[in-house]
């Protein structure tokens, strides 16, 4: 709540956009309305925004990668729409799909960003591993193969953005290896904060901003709002 009324005070969104398509995935048990105003706030910010459309988020349906074909064509769907790569956002368990949608459609993804998602510890080290086995009875396709492929990093540009005051989550197991393409972000926000806080929004349309094919790492200067 209080990252939420910092958010409608603190940080007001800027057009630096150029409109390019981005879908925002909800965490665990959360749908379009958790979302909705990191949504509102990147189409205030000139980009073209999306919900993931798929309800609430209980956790993936029958088989993972069949399930999660769904959710690729969708976005290689928007990405000959629009005629433009789609970034992908993604909250929590979210960010997991995100990762994973890269990893499948590479060529209709421009960019990845997770806010508070564990892809690195699934297995342990998490609170919301216990509400995914109440709401998703079915934790077997959840193997040591499975843990280790969703560690990879995406073959696209990619953040996990994470806190250290997560609350929920194990923030070690939200850090992604840096390279030319891929970096780890810290902020000091709450897990069910973490899409409605002020430097979260700031640094989520700061990374979607950058020009196609020209990704490098967030300065600290732009962590700070200055250019």
């Amino acid at each position: 709540m209080f990252d939420y009324c910092a958010a409608r005070v603190g940080v007001g969104p800027l057009p630096v956009g150029d409109g390019h398509p981005v879908v925002v995935y909800p965490g665990l048990a959360g749908g379009a309305m958790t979302t909705s105003h990191l949504r509102s706030f990147l189409a205030k910010s000139a980009f073209t925004a999306h919900d993931w459309e798929g309800g609430i988020n209980t956790g993936p349906e029958g088989v993972f990668d069949e399930w999660l074909a769904g959710l690729a064509q969708r976005v290689r769907d928007l990405h000959a729409k629009h005629g433009r790569k789609v970034s992908l956002v993604g909250w929590s368990l979210g960010g997991v799909y995100a990762r994973e949608i890269a990893k499948h459609a590479p060529d209709a993804v421009r960019q990845v960003i997770t806010m508070g998602t564990p892809f690195g510890s699934l297995g342990g080290g998490t609170h919301a591993g216990k509400v995914y086995k109440l709401l998703n009875r079915d934790t077997s396709q959840l193997t040591p193969e499975m843990e280790a492929r969703i560690r990879e990093t995406p073959p696209v540009p990619t953040t996990s953005i994470y806190s250290k005051t997560d609350g929920i989550v194990a923030w070690r197991g939200c850090i992604e290896r840096r390279t030319e393409r891929s970096e780890s972000v810290e902020v000091s926000a709450s897990h069910l904060g973490m899409a409605t806080h002020p430097e979260v929004l700031r640094i989520v349309a700061n990374r979607l901003a950058q020009p196609e094919g020209r990704w490098r790492p967030l300065k600290r200067s732009e962590r700070l709002g200055r250019k």
